[in-house]
């Protein structure tokens, strides 16, 4: 339970600091604080395609890993309630104008499978147990990935970011299922790509 409290709470403020800033910098704090916050409780997660990737590697078992995604999609849920409370609106993320919806998988994709790539390498791993960096390892890529991939796809790498706001706006649900999709979709292979990744690179 502790586990599972700690996963809602990181993605609850990872996800409300993206809606209210959208700022790369306060977005790449925030996750470095949490992970730092709760990196030895969970594991911190606080993204369902993190803990896919994680389960692919045989880092979490299945049953564990259902229940993280799920108090994560909570949490970006909750977040994007209190949002629309502090801005009197709905927080819908959306790639950029005259983005084609491959382009937006692709990016979303790529700039997920490079931070579920740290995530193993530097807080899943016996090598590196134990560093004072993974936090901030972690909390860098995001905040690289957001400034790079975000003015194109949008910029979530992550369902409980992207998928979670969009079904809160459940009046306007239909005209986002694209979007819920492509946040569902380019997250979730980028992760289970580098899970399947970092076991061959392990067999090397």
């Amino acid at each position: 339970m502790k586990k599972l409290l700690v996963e809602f709470m990181g993605t609850f403020f990872l996800v409300l600091v993206v809606a209210l800033s959208g700022n790369p910098v306060a977005i790449g704090l925030i996750l470095a604080a949490m992970v730092y916050m709760g990196g030895y409780i969970s594991g911190a997660h606080y993204n369902p395609a993190v803990t896919l990737g994680l389960w692919v590697s045989k880092k979490i078992n299945r049953n564990d890993a259902i229940k993280y995604m799920a108090v994560q999609l909570l949490g970006g849920l909750v977040a994007s309630g209190v949002y629309a409370f502090i801005k009197k609106d709905y927080f819908l993320p959306a790639p950029a104008p005259h983005v084609s919806w491959i382009t937006a998988f692709v990016v979303e994709a790529l700039f997920t499978f490079a931070l579920v790539s740290v995530v193993h390498h530097v807080a899943a791993t016996e090598k590196t147990k134990g560093n004072d960096y993974y936090g901030l390892a972690i909390g860098m890529t995001l905040l690289a990935a957001a400034t790079a991939g975000g003015p194109i796809s949008g910029g979530a790498f992550n369902p409980a970011v992207g998928v979670a706001p969009l079904i809160f706006d459940l009046s306007g649900i239909s005209s986002h299922l694209g979007n819920m999709l492509l946040y569902a979709a380019g997250p979730m292979t980028g992760g289970a790509i580098a899970g399947w990744v970092y076991t061959r690179m392990k067999n090397l």
